[in-house]
C-alpha cells in the first residue's frame, strides 16, 4: 500500500525513523531481522517495487531510488512511482516515465517515454497515484481518466486491480478478478470502478491492494480481507501451512498461480478444499475469499493502518503494534525467520525496543516501517 509518514529518516534500535525486513536484492535473498532504512533527511513516504524502492525525504535531493536501480532523482521531483519496468515521477511541472533500468545520467539528461504537463498548483497537491483528472501507474499506459463523479480520497494499486476510497468512506475496485480481489463475490474482472457492496454501510477509513489480495479497514478499527490466500495472507486457514506446515513455500514465488486442484464452492461464498495425504486427516483450508470477511486481531485490537504485498499482509494497531501474516519465505513478517504464517503474528522487534508503529509499507517481497519512540507515562 503507498504509504506516508513522518520521522527522521536514519534509524537504529532503539531509535525512530524507518525500517525494512524481507528480500533484500543482492544481499543473498532472505534477511535475518528489520534494518534501519538510511536516508538523507527524514523520510516523508516510501514507495517500493520488488528489487528497489524510490524513499521520499524533505529537502533538496528529495527523492532517491535504493536497491537494485539506485539514483538521485531530478531536484524538482516531488515524487515516484517504482516498478521493475518503469519508474513514474511527479515533477514540479510534469508526469513523466522513464526506463526503470536507466541510469541516473540518463534520468537528468535523456528523454522519458511518456509525458504529462502539469500546472505547478497541480503537482503541488497530487497524492500518487491519485493526479488531477485519474491516476497514474508505472506502466503503460501510464495515465487513466476518472469518471468526475467519483471523488477520489485515495487510490491503490495492486498487481492486477485498483481500489477507489471515495470521500464519503465507501470503497470501489476494478480490475482484474480472477482471484475474488476486487470483492464483489466473484472472479470476474471489471473494466470499471464498481462500489465493494458488501462494505457498504460502513465508513472505510483505509484500504490496501495486494498481488491478489485486499483490505480495507473500517473507522471503528475492523479490518476486512478478501482475494487469494494460497499463503495465509487473508489470515485464514491456507493450503500452504495445512499440507506443509507453516515454513512450506513450494517454490517461493514462482507459484503464482492458485494451487491446480478441484475445489468445491460453499454458500458463504469461500473457495474451500482439503489437504489430504497418507497417514493424515483431512484438513480444511480457504483458497479464495470472493467476499470481504472480518478478520479479528488478537486480543481484540482495533486497526489503525493496513498494507498488502505479494502474499503477506501488515497490519498496525491503535495501541502501535505490527502484526503480520501470509507468506514469510524471505522475512517479510519480520519474525527473524522465514516461516509463513496463516495467523496474524505480533512483530515483537519494535515492542522490544520500546518502538511505536506508525505507518507499514508492504513491497512485493519486504516490509517498511515507520516507528518511534515510545512515550513513557501518561
Amino acid at each position: 500500500m503507498p504509504g506516508g509518514g513522518r520521522a527522521p529518516g536514519p534509524a537504529a534500535g532503539g531509535e525512530s525513523g524507518w525500517f525494512r525486513f524481507g528480500f533484500r536484492w543482492g544481499g543473498g535473498g532472505a534477511q535475518g531481522g528489520p534494518e534501519a532504512l538510511s536516508a538523507e533527511g527524514p523520510v516523508r513516504r516510501v514507495r517500493p517495487s520488488w528489487s528497489f524502492a524510490a524513499v521520499v525525504a524533505a529537502g533538496a535531493g528529495r527523492v532517491r531510488l535504493q536497491g537494485a536501480v539506485a539514483a538521485a532523482l531530478p531536484q524538482d521531483c516531488l515524487d515516484a512511482l517504482p516498478s521493475e519496468t518503469h519508474v513514474l515521477l511527479l515533477r514540479e511541472e510534469a508526469l513523466e516515465a522513464w526506463p526503470a533500468a536507466t541510469g541516473p545520467a540518463e534520468l537528468l539528461e535523456g528523454q522519458p517515454v511518456w509525458r504529462r504537463e502539469l500546472r505547478a498548483e497541480e503537482a503541488a497537491v497530487a497524492e500518487l497515484p491519485l493526479v488531477p483528472g485519474g491516476y497514474v501507474a508505472p506502466r503503460p499506459p501510464f495515465f487513466t481518466a476518472l469518471p468526475a463523479t467519483l471523488p477520489a480520497r485515495r487510490l491503490l494499486l495492486g498487481l492486477e486491480h485498483a481500489l477507489l476510497l471515495a470521500a464519503g468512506g465507501m470503497l470501489f475496485s476494478w480490475g482484474g478478478g480472477r482471484h475474488g480481489q476486487l470483492g464483489h463475490g466473484d472472479l470476474e474482472s471489471r473494466r470499471e470502478p464498481r462500489a465493494v457492496e458488501a462494505l457498504q454501510g460502513l465508513a472505510v477509513a483505509e484500504a490496501a491492494a495486494g498481488g491478489w489480495h485486499s483490505a480495507a479497514v473500517s473507522d471503528a478499527g475492523d479490518l476486512y480481507l478478501w482475494g487469494w490466500n494460497e499463503a495465509g495472507q487473508l489470515g485464514l486457514p491456507s493450503k500452504m501451512s495445512t499440507e506443509s506446515g507453516a515454513t512450506a513455500a513450494a517454490s517461493g514465488e514462482a507459484a503464482q498461480a492458485p494451487p491446480n486442484r478441484p475445489l468445491s464452492q460453499r454458500g458463504d461464498g469461500l473457495d474451500v478444499g482439503a489437504a489430504d495425504g497418507p497417514g493424515r486427516d483431512e484438513v480444511p483450508f480457504v483458497s479464495l475469499q470472493p467476499f470481504p470477511a472480518l478478520l479479528d486481531l488478537p486480543e481484540e485490537a482495533e486497526v489503525r493502518r493496513v498494507s498488502c504485498g505479494s502474499r503477506h499482509t501488515a497490519a498496525v494497531t491503535g495501541t502501535g503494534h505490527l502484526y503480520t501474516w501470509g507468506w514469510g519465505k524471505y522475512g517479510q513478517l519480520g519474525h527473524q525467520d522465514a516461516a509463513s504464517s496463516d495467523q496474524p503474528r505480533r512483530v515483537c522487534y519494535f515492542v522490544e525496543r520500546n518502538l511505536r508503529v506508525q505507518e507499514v509499507v508492504c513491497g512485493p517481497w519486504a516490509t517498511f516501517v515507520q516507528a518511534e519512540a515510545a512515550k513513557n507515562g501518561p
